[in-house]
């Protein structure tokens, strides 16, 4: 079946993403739509069959070349384009196989279970200190103060980048991350990103140190390495990807047992629920909201509709995750349920790298504050809660809340 109905997306979409995830996927598991701000056309996916098998099909390519070429193809005439971050682009969750493959394999050792295990002792010493900073408050934003600098601090020390410049770079990153930011202002936040990299990389390559930014720069597997554009485009993909996610993570799980008293209840009385319960927070309200850009190489059929060839596709891993047919009662947080097989982190070869990273800080920062903070309540209706302006991450511009 092909279908010829384009759905119009509203340019306030993101600020209610499962309504938005849900009238779409009434209409069928996978829609083709119009996105703000551009008009970009594409093949959205809310189901959760549907999306797992795209995810991880072959004929649905990623490689910044042959999106480059079909956004000049598909958008308006009269669209803005958009060449923000062209050299950033160069990393390997925009390759396809055999260059990703490659670039894959040179980070995949610094992610493993056991490596980021290592790491379990500084970020509960990070977690620490950043609570004890809370210590004397009545209320705070988790946001700015708990949620963003642990991850921030964790990937920054991992890489190696100076902690002077982790506030600067946390900036860059929202700007190029939010939809609605002024196009002189992310091509700026692209410019300093791209240089400021250049001048880490170099200075590794002169002073290498015990990090992984050092350990890229010099890694040599059967004799390979990284281009000086794939190292730029690499470190800025492990630092943005290595913190937004979490970022995001932790306040919306946060946010989640706020709003389920009886859930949030349960937790402090079974702390050892905390790992099961990450993989709900991750299934309920996972901190990405459509999975990176896809293209059809070929022909595809998903959902009882034939995608042709050159077409964009969009997987909404929050539509997956909220789907009824793999997930009951999908719209009910249950930190018991059997989460697994979410599609938070997405699925097959470009899977996070940084999914053992992420669970471990959300499992730490969790427990930690809830530990701490045993009166821990929202301060603010629902309702006044704002979400980013993103179509990739979903995550809080602010969680104001009560400490005591």
């Amino acid at each position: 079946m092909t279908t010829d109905e384009i759905v119009e997306v509203a340019e306030d979409y993101t600020q209610d993403a499962h309504l938005f995830a849900e009238l779409l996927r009434a209409g069928g598991p996978v829609r083709r739509v119009r996105l703000p701000p551009r008009g970009l056309q594409c093949y959205l996916v809310t189901g959760f069959a549907e999306a797992r098998a795209l995810l991880a099909d072959p004929r649905l390519q990623k490689n910044s070349q042959g999106i480059r070429e079909l956004f000049e193809a598909k958008l308006p005439p009269d669209a803005p384009q958009n060449s923000v971050g062209q050299d950033l682009n160069w990393h390997m969750l925009n390759s396809d196989p055999p260059d990703h493959t490659r670039l894959r394999k040179l980070v995949n050792k610094a992610f493993t279970s056991r490596t980021v295990a290592r790491l379990r002792p500084r970020v509960e010493e990070i977690t620490a200190e950043l609570l004890d900073a809370l210590a004397g408050q009545e209320r705070a934003d988790l946001v700015p103060s708990f949620a963003a600098p642990l991850p921030i601090t964790v990937i920054c020390e991992l890489l190696g980048v100076r902690e002077e410049d982790r506030t600067e770079f946390s900036d860059w990153s929202k700007t190029l991350l939010n939809a609605a930011v002024r196009p002189e202002d992310a091509q700026n936040a692209a410019q300093s990103m791209f240089a400021y990299l250049t001048g880490l990389i170099a200075q590794k390559r002169a002073e290498p140190a015990e990090d992984l930014l050092s350990d890229l720069v010099h890694a040599s597997d059967d004799g390979d390495s990284l281009s000086e554009p794939e190292l730029v485009s690499m470190a800025f993909l492990l630092l943005v990807a290595g913190h937004e996610t979490t970022v995001n993570l932790i306040a919306n799980g946060v946010l989640a047992l706020l709003r389920e008293p009886e859930q949030l209840a349960r937790l402090r009385a079974e702390p050892e629920l905390m790992p099961g319960a990450v993989e709900e927070f991750l299934r309920f309200d996972g901190p990405i909201h459509l999975a990176t850009l896809r293209f059809t190489a070929e022909p595809v059929e998903a959902g009882g509709v034939t995608i042709p060839a050159g077409e964009f596709v969009l997987v909404s891993l929050l539509g997956a995750n909220r789907d009824a047919e793999r997930f009951p009662e999908p719209d009910r947080l249950d930190i018991t349920r059997a989460a697994g097989g979410h599609l938070a982190f997405g699925h097959g070869i470009h899977y996070c790298v940084g999914a053992p990273l992420a669970r471990l800080e959300a499992e730490i920062a969790l427990g930690s504050l809830l530990a701490r903070f045993p009166d821990l309540a929202l301060d603010a209706k629902p309702d006044e809660l704002v979400y980013r302006q993103s179509s990739l991450v979903h995550g809080l511009e602010a969680l104001p809340v009560r400490l005591r």
